[in-house]
């Protein structure tokens, strides 16, 4: 089971202005991708897959045979044919054709430069335009989640025996940020990558069995280490769970529970707010599953406050905590 926080459904979300000028957003506002986008949000996983790659890579499509897409897309040739039909194309050729007329006239790699020139000169700001999509993946992210499905994940972090958390690159930040949100959860967490690299992450998979869980962190551009090691996860048994911006993602099919968190930018390969965000999401539904987590996260508040500015090693002596207080009144009523 998939959880579906797909930027499939969540493309029904109005994107900001800065966004519904750009080529790639005129091409889903054509007729063709039109048909694609509706394909998103309520077509079947593999039908979701072909349209995510086609809206992804209008420009690489148009030069590749059924089968070269078949492979891209993870499917069969019939499953590719079946689709072209769905969408109302007579055959995969006529569908090509048509991402190809579509393209002319507005993708042209020279026309796709043009437009994003202009584009970035109406800009108020690079700033806030980048601002503006974070707030879009989020927005978007968030209305496709199913709760359902984030408490499946919780419920296999919680009964796992070991939780091992794997992100390279820039993904290595958000790995770092979820296992300080599940050490206080977890019975044991395990940062895969750290400071080192795959042979340091290797080291680690190895002692991997089928009660632990592996959470894979990774965005465009997908790093080859982490989806062999996650490959190699899989086969030992472990429950794979993926942090990843798409359905076309490779890490989606190894994956037993996959999040989606929309990750578009306008400069950057991905954007890693939706991710951050995501993590968040995902801290807190562990920590309020059961009440043992919640008294744990109340213990843990009351420990760390005194390390914190104003607290028993700060400015001010802290406030008594309720059970604190509870004690000193009835001290008081036994004199």
């Amino acid at each position: 089971m998939k959880a579906s926080a797909s930027p499939a459904r969540s493309s029904a979300r109005t994107p900001p202005a800065a966004a519904l000028s750009s080529p790639d957003a005129a091409f889903a506002q054509s007729p063709l991708g039109q048909a694609l986008m509706h394909v998103l949000a309520g077509g079947s996983a593999s039908q979701r897959q072909i349209a995510d790659y086609l809206l992804r890579n209008q420009m690489r499509v148009i030069a590749l045979g059924i089968e070269e897409l078949a492979d891209n897309c993870q499917v069969s040739t019939a499953t590719i044919s079946r689709f072209a039909r769905d969408i109302g194309q007579k055959n995969y050729s006529a569908m090509r054709g048509a991402m190809a007329e579509t393209l002319q006239s507005l993708l042209q790699p020279v026309d796709k430069l043009r437009h994003t020139i202009e584009r970035r000169a109406r800009a108020t700001s690079p700033v806030t335009e980048s601002l503006e999509y974070a707030a879009a993946n989020i927005a978007a992210t968030s209305a496709a989640l199913s709760l359902p499905d984030m408490h499946a994940v919780v419920r296999r972090l919680t009964r796992a025996k070991v939780v091992y958390v794997m992100g390279f690159g820039l993904s290595a930040n958000l790995a770092g940020m979820l296992v300080q949100h599940l050490q206080p959860f977890c019975p044991h967490v395990v940062e895969v990558v750290g400071i080192g690299g795959s042979e340091v992450a290797a080291g680690h998979l190895v002692n991997l069995t089928a009660q632990d869980v592996l959470v894979v962190i990774s965005f465009p551009r997908y790093t080859l280490d982490c989806i062999g090691l996650a490959s190699f996860a899989r086969d030992r048994g472990a429950c794979i769970v993926a942090l990843t911006d798409s359905p076309a993602s490779p890490l989606a099919e190894l994956a037993e529970h996959a999040l989606f968190a929309q990750s578009t930018h306008p400069v950057l390969p991905s954007s890693a707010s939706t991710a951050l965000a995501m993590i968040e999401a995902l801290a807190v539904a562990l920590m309020v599953s059961n009440k043992d987590n919640v008294d744990k996260a109340a213990r843990l508040s009351e420990v760390i406050a005194a390390y914190l500015y104003g607290g028993e090693h700060g400015v001010q002596v802290p406030r008594k905590t309720a059970a604190q207080q509870r004690k000193a009144v009835h001290k008081k009523q036994s004199l």
